[in-house]
């Protein structure tokens, strides 16, 4: 009995978690950072100075802004169909979360600051606070991983090389 209880428990929470460790993963190293080197979309779409809390929490209607987060989801989703026969309600669970991440990172345009306890819980976890976030928003080159602060630096790294690879492949003769 206790087992079953267990299975029922910790199979949604450990499935959730992948759900959103590997969908931040593949979000962000093979859609976020090539966009940002090598697109112009998400540029367009999510980093304009002039864009409200509205727009960054795809509350709007506009084509390209839906567009640049159905691209930013679609890692979400698939790795979601992979694990569904695992946890259904691990899945949903895990896109819920990862939803709610999306409006709670994009309220600092609103003028929010994290509680110091959430902050540090966050921080602890290696979940991005909206403040961090917004970094992002303001210099493009930092803050990468939506969710999980861990791939900022191998999503640093990452950005480095596609740049010098899209340098080689301009001067490189046709």
């Amino acid at each position: 009995m206790l087992e079953a209880i267990a299975r029922a428990f910790i199979c949604p929470l450990t499935v959730a978690w992948l759900l959103l460790v590997l969908g931040d993963f593949f979000s962000t190293f093979c859609y976020h950072v090539p966009e940002h080197v090598f697109g112009s979309l998400h540029l367009k779409t999510h980093h304009s100075a002039k864009k409200t809390f509205h727009h960054y929490a795809i509350l709007t209607f506009n084509v390209q802004v839906l567009l640049d987060g159905l691209l930013g989801a679609l890692p979400y989703l698939l790795v979601a169909v992979a694990l569904w026969s695992f946890s259904p309600i691990g899945v949903i669970s895990g896109l819920l979360f990862g939803q709610f991440h999306v409006w709670w990172r994009h309220v600092s345009a609103l003028g929010w600051q994290t509680p110091k306890p959430i902050a540090l819980l966050c921080q602890v976890c290696f979940i991005t606070i909206p403040e961090q976030h917004w970094l992002h928003h303001q210099k493009t080159s930092v803050g990468f991983g939506d969710i999980f602060t861990f791939f900022e630096q191998p999503a640093r790294a990452w950005m480095r090389l596609l740049r010098l690879l899209r340098l080689y492949l301009k001067y490189v003769p046709v």
